[in-house]
């Protein structure tokens, strides 16, 4: 979800940014007198000699009773967007325990780390495999796994995924008692180094 945020906010950001940028070009170049086309009607930036807002725009509504209220709640959300947004970027995206049913209504909690470790621990020993990173994400009592996996050169990608699926993940899914334990996994190859013969 954060990702998608994100995203929207600078395809936002950058096409607000590319369209002031464009009619400060537009009226910095004169460029309505030189090509002959004129500006919408009532806008005020036209040369290179006129400003963007012009001191009517600006003083126009400062004597209506809602012109205060509107700018000031208006600031007050935009800071709190820009907080919430800030927040989410530095809440940590690692799942720090999860939550195991113990059958007793309390629950117990499994440490985020020590189950990373042993899925890594397990995906290593499948053939095929050189190197594994596992991450938890999620909520307590809904984790995923993030798997970054490193393949030796003569790794067949289908088989390692279906073993990663059927005994590291399905393993780890079923010691911690949970229902399902989705799992995202990104594969990159080895280099394999080529053999000189002398």
């Amino acid at each position: 979800m954060l990702r998608i945020v994100n995203r929207v906010l600078l395809v936002l950001t950058g096409l607000f940014l590319f369209g002031v940028g464009l009619v400060a070009v537009v009226a910095a170049l004169d460029l309505p007198r030189r090509w002959g086309f004129s500006m919408p009607s009532g806008w005020s930036w036209r040369s290179p000699r006129d400003v963007l807002l012009t001191r009517a725009d600006r003083v126009q509504w400062r004597d209506e009773g809602w012109w205060w209220p509107v700018v000031i709640g208006g600031l007050s959300l935009l800071v709190l967007l820009a907080l919430w947004w800030l927040l989410a970027q530095l809440r940590r995206q690692r799942l720090a325990e999860v939550l195991v049913d113990s059958g007793d209504g309390v629950g117990a909690l499994l440490r985020g780390r020590a189950m990373e470790e042993v899925v890594a621990a397990e995906a290593e020993s499948l053939p095929g495999i050189d190197r594994a990173r596992v991450t938890l994400v999620g909520r307590r009592g809904q984790p995923r796994l993030r798997v970054g996996l490193l393949l030796t050169p003569q790794a067949r990608p289908d088989e390692v995924v279906r073993r990663l699926r059927t005994e590291a993940v399905e393993h780890a899914r079923a010691s911690a008692g949970l229902e399902a334990l989705p799992a995202e996994a990104r594969l990159r190859s080895a280099r394999h180094e080529v053999e000189r013969v002398s």
